[in-house]
């Protein structure tokens, strides 16, 4: 069972692994922007609610303790977008824009454990 202190970490992880990961990615992203031709014109803002769910999950599954099944949604992301990375500069500004996200949610969800570790010492 999880204590209520516990519960709002967490809750705060999720939040800032959401709305600070959006902030942190986009501006990882404009590094390296794509012009108008380099890539497929998607859905509009895709990108954006696949990032907030993939931090979704990342926090979910860091706070479970389940860090292999991160390698999993990873390696599904990866295998939808197989056709769109056979060009180097999509392929490169995705492998960026999903690092970055998977980073910035591990290390959110991971201060919210740790503090959550002390506040209960």
């Amino acid at each position: 069972m999880i204590d209520a202190t516990s519960s709002l970490l967490y809750a705060g992880a999720y939040l800032v692994a959401v709305l600070g990961g959006h902030v942190v990615v986009r501006w990882v992203l404009r590094l390296c922007p794509l012009s108008e031709g380099d890539a497929y014109q998607g859905l509009k803002r895709a990108g954006t609610v696949i990032g907030v769910l993939e931090r979704l999950f990342t926090v979910t599954l860091v706070i479970l303790g389940q860090y292999a099944a991160i390698t999993i949604l990873f390696a599904a992301k990866s295998i939808v977008r197989f056709g769109e990375s056979k060009e180097r500069r999509f392929a490169e500004y995705y492998l960026v824009g999903t690092l970055a996200s998977i980073l910035f949610a591990l290390l959110a969800a991971q201060a919210a454990l740790k503090l959550a570790a002390i506040l209960r010492a």
